[in-house]
């Protein structure tokens, strides 16, 4: 098993069971207790688990925690390029798209870099590094830029300026967390705003967003459920959720987190 797989795997266990230990992970994964310890060290940095005295537990996140771009792309990766797979049927050629950032629009990027005729609207360094590295004639690019926050999204008044006179058929939205009081939220005040004139801009709004980000509340509101035309997340997704979705949004997609072909290489 790779460092990653086995990290994917303490970090799954944690996020079950809601904490682990060493001895009992040693035991199950056949590794060394210096190896385990290792692979928590690695999630500890990246904010995801909480290292505790002979193991780690979860890490508690706050309304303004905003991990980094590297920290949320080793979570959910089946979930997220399972979800990416079905945005990508919803793009059409020749359509004007915005993609706010993310690491499940930025999974997307990937899905629809070759699109005819594309118009691309983001506020995102990594996204807009996709389809640079994927080049097409007929496809025009649009970084709004902006100030740089932890997760790698440009915000503030420069994005806000760039984004407000303009207009696109689809944005696909990545959120932090989505609840029924919150709605669909951030940890940044800054993308908040940024976000809001995305949804703005959009005739369509869809969400794209894993089983773990309902329940999860940041510090600022993007848009309410109810003005989501389309969410689509994974099989992961509670009942409870699923009905509070059915109710209030357009349409929920619910994919069945095995995506269709091979994982990207990235």
């Amino acid at each position: 098993m790779l460092a990653q797989q086995r990290q994917q795997a303490i970090l799954e266990r944690v996020r079950s069971s809601g904490g682990v230990r060493v001895a009992d992970l040693v035991r199950e994964l056949s590794v060394s207790d210096m190896t385990i310890r290792r692979d928590l060290e690695v999630l500890a940095e990246r904010g995801l688990v909480e290292k505790v005295h002979g193991g780690a537990t979860v890490a508690g996140p706050g309304s303004t925690e905003e991990p980094g771009f590297a920290a949320k792309s080793v979570r959910q990766q089946l979930e997220k390029e399972a979800i990416a797979q079905q945005a990508a049927q919803l793009v059409r050629p020749g359509t004007a798209i915005a993609l706010s950032a993310g690491t499940t629009t930025w999974t997307l990027a990937h899905f629809v870099a070759d699109v005819p005729e594309l118009t691309v609207i983001t506020n995102s360094i990594r996204i807009a590094d996709v389809f640079h590295r994927s080049p097409r004639a007929d496809r025009t690019v649009v970084l709004t830029g902006g100030v740089r926050t932890p997760s790698d999204a440009l915000v503030g008044p420069v994005a806000v300026a760039a984004i407000r006179r303009l207009h696109v058929d689809t944005l696909f939205l990545g959120v932090h967390g989505m609840s029924v009081r919150a709605g669909f939220t951030t940890p940044n005040l800054l993308e908040a705003e940024t976000n809001r004139e995305l949804v703005a801009a959009a005739h369509r709004l869809v969400v794209l967003a894993d089983h773990t980000k309902w329940g999860t509340v940041g510090i600022s509101t993007i848009a309410d459920l109810a003005e989501a035309h389309v969410v689509i997340t994974d099989s992961g997704l509670s009942d409870e959720a699923r009905e509070e979705f059915t109710s209030r949004v357009g349409e929920l997609i619910i994919t069945d987190s095995q995506p269709e072909s091979e994982s990207l290489s990235r």
